[in-house]
């Protein structure tokens, strides 16, 4: 069973900022901390991605998810260079990204509907889902017209546009899915098997370019929305096993970055 609900769309406002808001903290570790991902979704470019003027992830592959790292609440001022540039030039993409505390965030680099690179956050939902359900949140992240997601042949999420998101929550379970092009059926990724465990929150990314060939998913896993009372909450993590033959080469960044991180941001932030 599939139960639709309300949506909150990336928000991609103006050039330059972006407020990272709404649903979806439950997981909040501390008072003013964010549990923050990023994912890099432009493909056939190795970036470095520096905050507040500092490196936060050097040489990053197009594909990688990184797991959920906690940073404390505040601004970043986020700028995404081709690997190894100087970083006194002009980024390749540039965002102010505001993260409130105690929310569980997604920041996408990734190629806008026209092909041209920009940065998006999401707020992930975290609060509880029932026993026997997960839920599943599709986002488009691709350079590609408006598309449809199915599940067992039958549309689950219509007419979805670059940077949207929508979500449902349903019945734990091996889904089928593909995407086709909105009110078509002209397969543009898959199909394959989705597994959704129950008392997670599954977020897939279709991204890529569908001019360049390269459309692809990835797959990242919230963990701890059981609902039952013998329900354990257990913070977030990232399952790239689903859908593993459509997701490009990923890797998770060691704890070295994640230190790295939390280094240069309580610096930039002094």
């Amino acid at each position: 069973m599939i139960s639709r609900t309300p949506v909150a769309a990336a928000a991609s406002v103006g050039v330059c900022a972006l407020v990272l808001c709404g649903a979806g903290t439950a997981n909040a570790a501390d008072d003013d901390q964010a549990m923050v991902s990023v994912f890099h979704a432009v493909p056939g470019l190795n970036v470095d991605v520096y905050a507040n003027g500092d490196e936060l992830i050097p040489d990053f592959k197009p594909g990688t998810l990184t797991d959920p790292q906690p940073l404390p609440a505040g601004s970043y001022d986020l700028k995404v260079f081709e690997a190894g540039a100087d970083p006194k030039g002009k980024p390749a993409i540039q965002k102010t990204v505001e993260v409130p505390a105690g929310a569980d965030a997604t920041v996408v680099a990734h190629l806008n509907a026209d092909g041209a690179p920009q940065l998006d956050a999401y707020v992930n939902d975290t609060s509880e889902v029932a026993a026997g359900q997960a839920r599943l949140t599709v986002r488009h992240v691709a350079a590609a017209p408006a598309v449809d997601v199915r599940a067992g042949g039958t549309p689950v999420f219509k007419d979805l546009v670059n940077p949207k998101e929508d979500t449902a929550t349903v019945d734990a379970g091996t889904v089928s899915a593909d995407v086709v092009l909105a009110g078509t059926d002209d397969v543009a990724i898959g199909p394959a098997d989705l597994a959704l465990k129950e008392g997670t929150s599954n977020i897939v990314y279709a991204w890529g370019s569908a001019e360049d060939k390269n459309l692809a998913l990835k797959v990242q896993t919230l963990t701890g929305m059981h609902s039952a009372p013998s329900g354990v909450n257990a913070g977030s993590t990232n399952d790239t096993d689903a859908w593993l033959a459509y997701a490009a080469g990923a890797g998770l960044l060691g704890l070295a970055s994640a230190l790295t991180a939390r280094r240069v941001v309580s610096r930039g932030r002094a």
